[in-house]
């Protein structure tokens, strides 16, 4: 019946064959003993009764501790060996097909190496699935998504590096779900999953980061697996050959070894072997050390169904506990930790009760959260913006600029240390990699450029290096015939002052649009060739290189890296470490701002009002931590939960600017910088470690009157790339109405849109039946045109109106409909009085 299906199996297999290979290859594919299959498929059976009677609970398939991870070599193995099984599948179609057309055919070693030259290649479909991240598969590989499975690793800075390597998602089928389930953070993921770490939006809880100590496990020892029941049996468990009629069974755990039933463990005696069994796998000298051990225990009401379950496999998340009775680091797993009582600090211990004890307090984030300072004082909305802006930070990605090919880069010229960080921040080095500035803030209401979250910087501080960045970017040019080469034309020496002489530009050329790009020979047709430069905004070569590789018939390739001077501007992003985004609204000038009396300008003018609604009281510690910090030569710990409500961080740091000879609460008197006098108010005045975020105004501003249009419309097309217009939706509209602003509405929807001219016939008040028509005159050779409707024979009431071009489409395709569509149309008169 169903060995049509198994193309695998070949045409002389017997029935029983055939389904010894469906029992092998289709169902428990993870045992490989018949007898373990029929074991597990009755302890099935069990369960499915148990839970039927209610007596059981259901497991949630979205649940972190019934879930392990898809790693990237798991995948690539998948995609090998089916793309392998294909090509020897193809290989055996092949020689078959010759065996038949050829009667003496013998299978040698020619004859397989002949065929297999037609039988396809394996690195073509690999190297197709690791550029598109697209599975082309019949089977679908078990997988819920075909599209999407790899990513670019994105150096913007070091941390959004940082975050691919720790990054699961639980798939795009889920993204589409309307239900919440799969989304949720479970209790059973503390310590594995970042609550922290996750996007807003469409994959908010899909795409989750491991926390920074989670590690994956790997496959284990084989002679320490092998070791496993012997160690069980040793113990006390009754293996599965030594099972007779006089056990009572209710009165035993059943014993789970990767999902095979290996033997019972009675009931008073199974907490006495798991804990013996844990003793061994922190020795990790005869059993692996990242073995996980679950007791589910029996219990009167109706819970999970018990049992003992051992794990070994790879691709398991685990996170290393202290184990209080050793005293010893424990790798316990996601279903393990359900059954374990953990501590967070010494003081949480009962003792007889709790076995284990966190590490550290920060161990439930990832390496993200860890490095905003005191994430514990913020609302948790602004944590999870941080870890999104932190990703999108100019800064230093790399340190081999000069040989760099990176496709665009982000460069941040004067990064600082923060002067208010977490430890984790030194101990992953990220000093070498900075990215952000010690602004000198004032959080004072001023001018009125600082509302909803636009900041105002110091003109001064810009022109003395504040936040400057740029861009890199490198372009590949290709010369496809191997023949051709890079060479300046010597029949042009205007080309001396732009190129060099292998015909690419000099290194430290500022280039502009129209310039001389590079310049090359092409061998076909014995000429010159000059190609200039098409970019827009003016930049600089950083270096220029000749790449390539050692085969003959490969053209030249040369890359060019250009350099885009990218200076703070109206309209460029900025964000603090507490995820108080805002952007440039002014860059106002030195004279003109508020100063204190030692005589110190503000960088950063903050508006109060962006404190109480978000709440971030990390901020406002960062700015006493950091005024502190610069007085006394610190650098202080922003580690989170370091301070408690009896010592609390405020009073700490304002005992600190006390003893420098400032206020307690960190504010200052100030006087303005338009007529000198003293503010009445005491302004919050401080340092914080800003942020400058790659979305600028240089790569997004957009401005059009009239350009490209689309074909069956007529109306703008979309996108910048392609000289777009901004969409004017129906909220402008609305606005534009509100204010009265009819002529620029017109001027908006109408005339830089699809305005046309079109005839209508007032008579029977359509616009598809007047038409133009030609008449020659024979004497003269001259052509006349006239104006006639289809629909009423004459042309006498015809006019010329403007209306949308779409308008008229739109009355064509309701035509198209057998519907008719009549305008009520008059001829005004217009007189104008002087």
């Amino acid at each position: 019946m169903f060995r049509v299906k198994f193309y695998e199996c070949p045409p002389w297999f017997t029935d029983e064959e055939i389904t010894d290979f469906i029992l092998k290859h289709c169902v428990l594919i993870h045992l490989d003993d018949p007898v373990d299959k029929f074991n597990i498929l009755v302890f099935m059976t069990q369960k499915l009764f148990t839970f039927a009677q209610d007596q059981c609970k259901i497991e949630g398939a979205d649940a972190v501790m019934m879930q392990e991870v898809l790693l990237g070599g798991h995948l690539y193995l998948q995609v090998v060996k089916e793309r392998l099984q294909n090509w020897l599948g193809n290989l055996k179609l092949r020689l078959m097909r010759r065996a038949k057309t050829n009667t003496n055919f013998h299978i040698t070693q020619h004859e397989i190496i002949t065929s297999a030259k037609y039988a396809g290649s394996l690195e073509t479909s690999m190297e197709k699935f690791l550029a598109t991240g697209n599975i082309v598969s019949q089977s679908g590989l078990g997988l819920m998504q075909d599209k999407g499975l790899t990513i670019v690793a994105e150096n913007i800075n070091r941390m959004r590096y940082m975050s691919h390597f720790k990054a699961v998602h639980r798939g795009a089928f889920f993204q589409e779900m309307r239900t919440t389930e799969a989304r949720q953070l479970l209790p059973d993921a503390w310590g594995f999953i970042c609550p922290v770490h996750t996007p807003d939006g469409a994959p908010c809880g899909l795409l989750n980061h491991l926390t920074s100590q989670c590690v994956i496990s790997e496959e284990p020892d084989e002679e320490k697996l092998k070791n496993i029941p012997l160690v069980l049996t040793e113990l006390g468990m009754v293996p599965m050959n030594s099972i007779n009629d006089n056990l009572n069974l209710k009165e035993f755990y059943t014993v789970h070894l990767d999902g095979r039933i290996i033997g019972y463990v009675k009931d008073n005696s199974s907490g006495k072997i798991v804990d013996k069994l844990r003793l061994l796998k922190i020795k990790g000298k005869q059993v692996p050390y990242s073995m996980e051990i679950v007791l589910v225990p029996k219990k009167e009401v109706s819970c999970q169904y018990p049992g003992i379950f051992i794990f070994t496999g790879a691709a398991r998340m685990m996170r290393p506990l202290l184990n209080l009775a050793t005293r010893e680091i424990e790798y316990v797993g996601t279903f393990e930790q359900v059954y374990l009582h953990v501590c967070v600090t010494a003081e949480e211990v009962y003792q007889g009760v709790t076995t284990h004890m966190e590490l550290a307090k920060t161990s439930f984030l990832s390496n993200l959260a860890q490095l905003i300072p005191m994430p514990d004082c913020n609302q948790s909305p602004r944590n999870m913006y941080q870890c999104q802006m932190g990703k999108q930070t100019m800064g230093t990605p790399c340190h081999n600029w000069p040989v760099q090919s990176e496709t665009k880069l982000y460069r941040l010229q004067t990064p600082a240390s923060p002067l208010f960080r977490p430890a984790h921040y030194d101990d992953i080095g990220l000093d070498d990699f900075a990215m952000g500035t010690n602004a000198i803030v004032a959080v004072i209401s001023y001018t009125g450029y600082d509302m909803e979250d636009a900041m105002i910087i110091n003109k001064a501080a810009h022109d003395r290096g504040f936040a400057h960045g740029s861009v890199i970017k490198s372009e590949f040019i290709t010369l496809d015939n191997p023949g051709d080469y890079f060479c300046r034309d010597p029949s042009q020496p205007n080309l001396e002052a732009h190129l060099d002489n292998d015909g690419l530009p000099f290194v430290g050329k500022k280039m502009q649009s129209g310039d001389p790009l590079y310049c090359y020979y092409n061998a076909d047709e014995s000429r010159y060739i000059l190609k200039k430069f098409s970019a827009k905004e003016e930049c600089t070569v950083e270096s220029v290189k000749q790449c390539g590789d050692f085969g003959q018939r490969t053209g030249r390739l040369a890359c060019v890296t250009f350099r885009l001077s990218r200076n703070p501007s109206v309209g460029d992003k900025f964000a603090s470490r507490a995820g108080q985004k805002g952007i440039c609204s002014q860059k106002w000038v030195t004279e003109d701002l508020p100063f204190t009396e030692s005589g110190l300008v503000p960088d950063i003018v903050f508006n109060p009002h962006g404190f109480p609604s978000r709440m971030t009281i990390a901020m406002m510690i960062e700015l006493m931590a950091g005024k502190s910090a610069s007085i006394h030569g610190l650098v202080h710990d922003a580690t989170p939960f370091k301070f408690s409500e009896d010592d609390t961080a405020i009073d700490y740091f304002g005992r600190l600017l006390e003893a420098g000879g400032y206020n307690y609460y960190g504010t200052e008197a100030m006087y303005s910088g338009i007529d000198g006098r003293e503010m009445t108010a005491q302004i919050f005045f401080g340092v914080v470690h800003y942020q400058r975020l790659r979305h600028m105004v240089s790569d997004k501003w957009q401005v059009r009157s009239t350009g490209p249009i689309d074909i069956v419309t007529h109306q703008p097309l979309k996108g910048r790339k392609r000289g777009g217009g901004v969409r004017f939706g129906e909220m402008e509209r609305d606005s534009l109405i509100s204010h009265g602003a009819s002529f620029l509405l017109q001027d908006r929807l109408f005339h830089c849109s699809d305005a046309s001219m079109a005839l209508i016939c007032t008579s029977c008040g359509t616009l598809l039946g007047p038409v133009t028509i030609t008449i020659t005159c024979d004497r003269n050779k001259q052509f006349e045109t006239k104006e006639h409707c289809r629909l009423c024979g004459h042309g006498k009431n015809i006019e010329e109106i403007q209306i949308p071009y779409i308008f008229k489409f739109f009355v064509t395709q309701l035509a198209s409909c057998n519907i008719n569509v009549k305008i009520g149309s008059q001829k005004c008169e217009f007189s104008y009085a002087l």
